[in-house]
């Protein structure tokens, strides 16, 4: 018999009573309750552990082994039913741990295989970072015999260029002279040159050597492309001798080398520290006709510039027009030699445009600086018409770059000739670089000092 409790307050349910022949009713047992959706709305959850469900199981298996036995007891009696039910609940129990225990077995065995593809991952993790630690110690030992043989060339250099030094200024002023320059020495007073070269001399002695650098932009955007790097001298009371001035003394009497390997190893620092931000810029590195042309320092510098062939796509090396026209054979081979291992050449002070341009791209020039009024008074002497000359340099895979520029009537014009690049005080004078610059890193700019 089915019976539904009805009233105002309760909750709607099903119960199933039991009877017995002589009209007594059962123990009672709830089966379901179905709430309504209000009630479902308004009870809170509850997150029940493994533990109180196996506990809820056991009961309602014993409750439900507790029902069967009452409802056997009703046809063959009491011991015999609870004797019944006894066996039904320990089956019961029986077969639930026979199916815990085929879970747990598949549990075991999933986080077994879990285990073993981690433990192959992390082999596999392990693996790789050996192989990165070692190629991190091999590239290590190899930067470090670079910059042992960095170290070593520029030691081999100094002291070649200090022996030199020091037997240049015990002997006189044209001693170990190559002939083409003595002959090309210019002229002046005696004691005016000897007082200036004895200035020279002591500048170098106490490393009174200055770095200019003066920016080189593109046009018309007027971003910066390169630098160039200019060499001053200080005398005893602060006073600045200009290339014009100590180059004449200078050549004649041996010098030049000095001072441009001494540029060239702040050239070269100065690329260093550029390098860790901006690799874009560049370094236009002048090298006089004297250091082109001597026999013993070359090859020395030649071996120097070999070591830092990481620097060959940021150094432009740049040579006077006259030098390079009077360099002969040996000049030119020195010349090939350099642009053999990856450097670019310029040469500047452009006073004739009767040039050969194809040689000079085979022997490894890549720019040719012109002085803008020689460009915007319409290249006199010349049968190239300015606003073609920067095209014919192009097909002979050679650069304008229009120097001392001074005034933006002059930019204009430069543009209507196609020119490139240009440099002059409108875009940047010459400024002294400090020698307390910024750190290796610190930015893509440098730091300069005041001057006067």
């Amino acid at each position: 018999m089915v019976e539904r409790e009805a009233g105002p307050g309760a909750s709607r349910g099903l119960f199933f009573t039991i009877c017995s022949p002589s009209g007594r009713a059962a123990p009672a047992i709830l089966l379901v309750n179905i709430l309504e959706m209000g009630n479902r709305q308004s009870l809170p959850r509850v997150c029940l552990g493994p533990p109180v469900i196996k506990a809820l199981l056991v009961i309602s298996a014993l409750f439900g082994c507790a029902t069967l036995g009452a409802a056997l007891a009703l046809f063959i009696g009491w011991p015999s039913a609870m004797l019944t039910g006894g066996l039904c609940f320990l089956l019961v129990l029986q077969a639930a741990a026979a199916f815990s225990r085929r879970a747990d077995k598949r549990l075991a065995a999933r986080e077994m295989a879990h285990l073993r593809n981690r433990s192959l991952e992390i082999e596999q993790s392990l693996n790789e970072t050996r192989g990165r630690i070692a190629d991190l110690d091999a590239n290590f030992e190899q930067a470090g015999r670079a910059r042992e043989k960095k170290i070593v060339s520029e030691l081999k250099l100094l002291e070649g260029l200090m022996r030199d030094f020091a037997g240049r200024i015990a002997g006189g002023p044209d001693d170990a002279l190559p002939p083409k320059i003595a002959a090309a020495a210019p002229a002046a007073p005696r004691d005016q040159r000897g007082g200036l070269l004895e200035t020279i001399r002591a500048s170098l002695e106490q490393n009174r050597v200055d770095l200019y650098l003066q920016p080189i932009v593109s046009l018309p955007q007027r971003k910066l492309r390169y630098y160039e790097a200019l060499s001053r001298l200080r005398s005893e009371d602060g006073g600045v001798i200009m290339p014009a001035q100590f180059i004449q003394v200078a050549g004649p009497a041996g010098l030049m080398s000095v001072v441009d390997n001494l540029l060239l190893f702040r050239c070269v620092q100065i690329l260093r520290r550029l390098s860790h931000k901006n690799r874009e810029v560049g370094l236009f590195c002048n090298i006089s006709r004297e250091t082109l042309l001597d026999a013993e320092f070359f090859p020395q510098f030649l071996d120097y510039m070999k070591a830092n062939k990481d620097l060959a796509g940021q150094i432009v090396f740049e040579f006077h027009q006259a030098a390079v026209l009077a360099a002969g054979p040996a000049g030119e081979a020195n010349l090939a030699k350099l642009a053999g291992l990856g450097f670019a050449l310029s040469m500047d002070h452009v006073s004739t445009l009767a040039l050969d341009f194809a040689r000079l791209r085979s022997i490894g020039f890549r720019h040719l600086k012109v002085r803008a009024s020689l460009l915007t008074g319409g290249l006199a002497g010349s049968s190239i018409a300015p606003e073609d000359f920067s095209r014919l340099l192009a097909r002979h895979g050679l650069g304008l770059i229009a120097e001392h520029v001074e005034d933006e009537k002059t930019v204009l014009q430069l543009l209507d000739y196609a020119v490139e690049f240009a440099q002059g005080f409108l875009f940047g004078e010459p400024r002294a670089v400090r020698e307390d610059g910024a750190k290796p890193g610190d930015s893509a700019t440098l730091q300069f000092r005041k001057t006067g």
